[in-house]
Parts: C-alpha cells; sequence; structure tokens
C-alpha cells in the first residue's frame, strides 16, 4: 500500500533521519534549514525521542556528540553561518570517533551572505572546514525523495564508520515539493552500531573493527573509557608517541578511503553512448538533466554525471567513461569547486570547463546549454 505525500525536501530529510533512528535532535533556528528542526520538535517525542533547542550552533554541535556518546543516533541541521561555527566540534567528533548527522541547507555566503537564496558553496568546507587530516563522507541529495534516502544512508554510514557525516544539501532541495511514497521509501534498510562482545576489563575502546572503525560502548553500559579532542591511543588516552600517532591519523583517512566502494554514490544519465558529458549535483542537477534531455533532443551526444557522494568523489566511476569522452562541462553555484576536484580526477584526458553562478539565483536549463555550446566553440 502506499503513502504519497507532497512534501517538502527539508521535511523529507527529518522524516528519514526518524526512520533511520534518530532519537535526539539539539541545534539553533537559521534559515533555509528551519524547517528540519520545527518537524523533529513536533516528530520526535512520538518516537520517545528528545529535541532540545540551544543557545547556538555550537552548543548544538557539542549536544548531539554528548547525546550520540550514550548510544542515541543524532542529528542537527544548520546552513552556511552556523555550518562555520560547527567546525571546531565536528572535528572533534572526527578525532573522537563519534558519530552523528549533521544536515547543511546550503545558502549564500560568505559570512550572513543571502539567507534565502540557493548556493553550493560549501564543497570544500564540508571536507576541510575542520583542521587536520581526516577522512570525510558528503552527501547531496536532488530531489525531496532523495532527501528522506539519503538522510537514512547517513545515519547508516555515520553508525557504521563511527564519525560525523554530513547532507549536504541547498535552497533550491530543502524547499521545493515534491511526491514522494513514505511507504516505499520506509523500505530502507537501518544500520546500528556495534556494541563490544568482550567483558568490560578486556574492553579497548578505539581498537578498530574490520572497517577500521572503533567499537565504543553507550556511557553507563559499563564499560570504561576516555574520549579526548587529543591524538590518542587505542586506549583513548593522548599519546606523543610518532608510530601512534601516525596511526591513529592514518585510520581517521583510510576508514573512508579503504572503504570507498561502500560509499560512494553516483547516477549517469545517457552515459553510454555519450562524446561530451555535463556534471552537476544537488539543486543545480535538475536544470542539468533538463539541459541533457534538450540538448539529446537536437541529437547531441550528451551524458549526465551526477556525484551523489561528493566526499568521497566516485572518481572511479567518472575515470571509467573517460575514453570516450571528448569534453566535461561542470556546473554549480559556486566558483568552480568540485570542478577543481574533476580536473584531479580528469587528469588531462579531456577538456574541462563549466558555468559556474554565485547570484543567488537558480540556473536554467537555456543557461547551461548556451554556456556548453559557448565552451565547444
Amino acid at each position: 500500500m502506499s503513502d504519497i505525500r507532497l512534501m517538502q525536501g527539508n521535511e523529507a530529510c527529518a522524516l528519514g533521519a526518524i526512520h533511520a533512528g534518530v532519537r535526539f535532535y539539539a541545534g539553533y533556528p537559521i534559515t533555509p534549514s528551519t524547517e528540519i528542526a520545527e518537524i523533529m520538535s513536533e516528530e520526535l517525542p512520538k518516537y520517545g525521542g528528545k529535541f532540545i533547542q540551544m543557545e547556538d550552533e555550537i552548543a548544538g554541535m557539542a549536544a548531539i556528540i554528548g547525546a550520540s556518546l550514550t548510544g542515541q543516533k543524532t542529528l542537527t541541521a544548520t546552513s552556511g553561518p552556523g555550518f562555520s561555527l560547527k567546525q571546531e566540534n565536528i572535528g572533534y567528533a572526527a578525532i573522537a570517533e563519534v558519530p552523528c548527522v549533521v544536515v547543511n541547507v546550503q545558502r549564500g555566503g560568505p559570512s550572513t551572505g543571502l539567507p534565502t537564496s540557493p548556493a553550493q558553496g560549501e564543497i570544500y568546507q564540508s571536507k576541510y572546514g575542520s583542521h587536520g587530516d581526516r577522512g570525510a563522507i558528503v552527501l547531496t541529495p536532488s530531489s525531496v525523495p532523495e532527501c528522506f534516502r539519503l538522510a537514512v544512508r547517513c545515519v547508516n554510514l555515520s553508525e557504521k564508520y563511527m564519525m560525523p557525516v554530513i547532507l549536504l544539501m541547498d535552497e533550491i532541495v530543502g524547499h521545493m515539493r515534491e511526491a514522494i511514497d513514505l511507504e516505499e521509501e520506509r523500505k530502507a534498510e537501518i544500520y546500528d552500531r556495534k556494541k563490544p562482545d568482550c567483558a568490560p576489563e578486556d574492553y579497548v575502546a578505539y581498537a578498530p573493527d574490520e572497517n577500521g572503525a572503533p567499537i565504543l560502548a553507550p556511557f553507563g553500559s559499563g564499560y570504561r573509557y576516555h574520549v579526548t579532542g587529543l591524538t590518542h591511543d587505542e586506549t583513548g588516552f593522548s599519546t606523543m608517541v610518532p608510530e601512534k600517532v601516525e596511526r591513529v591519523n592514518r585510520r581517521l583517512i583510510d576508514k573512508v578511503e579503504n572503504n570507498k566502494e561502500d560509499i560512494v554514490m553516483w547516477e549517469e544519465t545517457y552515459t553510454d553512448d555519450a562524446e561530451d558529458l555535463i556534471i552537476a549535483f544537488g539543486g543545480a542537477a535538475r536544470a542539468a538533466r533538463e539541459a541533457v534531455e534538450m540538448l539529446r533532443a537536437e541529437g547531441e551526444k550528451v551524458g549526465l554525471f551526477r556525484p551523489i557522494s561528493v566526499w568521497p568523489f566516485p572518481d572511479a566511476a567518472l575515470t571509467a567513461l573517460l575514453p570516450h569522452i571528448k569534453s566535461v562541462f561542470v556546473t554549480e553555484m559556486n566558483d568552480g569547486q568540485l570542478a577543481g576536484e574533476i580536473k584531479k580526477v580528469v587528469n588531462g584526458k579531456a577538456e574541462v570547463s563549466g558555468l559556474f553562478v554565485m547570484d543567488g539565483e537558480i540556473m536554467t536549463p537555456g543557461e547551461i546549454i548556451d554556456a556548453w555550446k559557448g565552451a565547444a566553440k
């Protein structure tokens, strides 16, 4: 039986997180993500969960880390300025290996920028916003059903790899409305973090499992361990021993890089015979898809490659297409952040150009077509 509803992307995100088992939300209202907080405040109590509006974005991030350490699946949502404030605690969650999900509904920036206008300027920030080296998992939806689906997947990945995971939305997708079949989407598989299977006296908190992730016992469950933002060894206590420092820092990267086949996601359209490729993500991919359809109607052999995981980027999938691709055209609502990464993957095997829009407006399929044809001349 179907349960089809007309729903906003932000609402689908909130309901997806609840379906995945999120029972604690802490955050601070900020456009264009506020609907996520509003819906979580209404829905979480129905499932025995807790919603707390914190005094600021820093406290919101700290609160979900603390709740996660008790065994709860946790989520917070924000936009550009708030995402900037969360970075220190995102770094803390990364080194302490505390699972949690941060939703960032992007808007124009820097600083206060354009609070109600779309942008995609946090590609770099979503990975490099906190200092140091670490792996990053960042997924980006382009439809309302995908907001639900990827919210579930972000929670699952955070629990599996014991780390903060970013759901990188944008104002277009967050505020648009589409039909979604909740009955179908709620068939999504749920992953719960592992629990220790040894006696408390034998427990080593940061000993990695086969995925390279630790098994952290919920606070209060009888297992004692130390949590710190300092570089630490497998006991959780700080260390300056070079081999141990190298080991933990390398593992924070490798638990993502060594599991890319499990993490990366992408979508291809008309790539079987494509000679030219358009690449776009999130809200911009909607206009790009229509542009590709229009170009195909004109007889152009153009395909669409949409990265769903921007970190780690599906580089192997893109590389596999390059032998028969003459040009790559990237369109995004920033100054070419993803294009810079794509150039590294393409590595001179095809010409790379793009349409980079930063005016707070949604690009149209016609603008993409005109820019693509201009680049092809």
